[in-house]
């Protein structure tokens, strides 16, 4: 049986990279992989992981796929984890934002096959929710009240419209170590230690609540979810929260990252959300509810407490 062929979108991203280090972390290499970048394709990452190959792909105009197919063929399996997720960016730029985060010019492409039975599975955000009150289930209303939640939710009717085999995955807050490839966004527990060991004032917001999950849970479950998908030959049409177990605000992430640290919690300063404006609107509530995804994965997403004790074991080693 040939292997099946797995096209990464977004691959030179933190999630992006984390997935492909994931695959080529299991043994006997049972996928063919391929990913795309937009400008560059890293030296670090394309040494680390030589068997990989790499695609530049516009996502807006969609220039880049045919070469996909003359190389690689047709995906079985595409994961997206491309798009524009810094909230402010989306709000100053919405016709960008849009343009990459609902996947037409992918759409366009997968759909152009004679036969189109490829798994899509694609990231969403936690940010579709209005954020009134806590945890959140797959099936309540999507409000959401910014761009970048409203791109994100034009993405997922866009795929579940389009397409008759895919997942969704509504994540939180994905946080964990660094990348082979180090990202240029600043990722949420290296910045808090860093900020905290300073030794001065930091600010957090006590009332705006997350579920942050550790980012080698996100990969397991869309693993898991390709496992599935090819042993059990059927199509599959899903919508999943994708959180960690824990409802947290931003003043409790910081508190356990100081525990942890033995950083000083004096520095911890409460502020409300309300008190800043950061150029966007954000949710305040946006916990969701993950029993969907452990009843039908059987994954039980590691604690906050747990997440932060690998990231910072992580970060130590190196």
């Amino acid at each position: 049986m040939s292997k099946k062929k797995v096209l990464v979108l977004g691959g030179t991203g933190y999630l992006g990279q984390h997935l492909l280090s994931g695959f080529s972390d299991i043994d006997g290499v049972p996928y063919d992989l391929a990913f795309t970048y937009h400008s560059f394709a890293p030296d670090d990452l394309v040494r680390a992981l030589p068997h990989l190959l790499a695609f530049q792909v516009d996502l807006k105009s969609g220039q880049g796929f045919d070469a996909i197919v003359q190389k690689f063929g047709q995906p079985d399996i595409v994961v997206n984890c491309a798009a524009v997720s810094v909230p402010r960016a989306c709000e100053t730029d919405p016709a960008s934002a849009l343009s990459i985060n609902v996947p037409t010019a992918l759409g366009n492409w997968l759909l152009s096959f004679e036969q189109m039975n490829t798994l899509l599975i694609h990231l969403s955000t936690d940010q579709v929710y209005e954020g009134m009150r806590s945890f959140y289930k797959e099936d309540d209303e999507t409000i959401p009240v910014n761009v970048y939640g409203k791109s994100k939710l034009a993405a997922e009717q866009y795929v579940s419209e389009k397409f008759s085999n895919f997942a969704i995955l509504r994540s939180s807050i994905i946080f964990g170590p660094q990348t082979i490839s180090p990202v240029h966004k600043s990722l949420p527990v290296q910045w808090i230690d860093a900020a905290l060991s300073k030794g001065n004032e930091v600010e957090f917001f006590h009332d705006e609540f997350r579920c942050p999950v550790y980012v080698k849970d996100v990969v397991s479950v869309i693993i898991t979810l390709i496992k599935t998908w090819i042993s059990e030959g059927k199509q599959m049409q899903l919508v999943l929260n994708v959180g960690g177990p824990n409802r947290l605000s931003r003043v409790e992430m910081a508190e356990t990252v100081a525990e942890i640290r033995g950083h000083n919690k004096s520095l911890i300063k409460r502020v409300s959300a309300s008190s800043i404006d950061r150029g966007v609107k954000s949710p305040a509530d946006i916990s969701m509810n993950i029993s969907n995804l452990v009843q039908k994965l059987a994954i039980s997403p590691v604690s906050f407490n747990e997440g932060v004790r690998l990231t910072l074991a992580a970060e130590t080693k190196e």
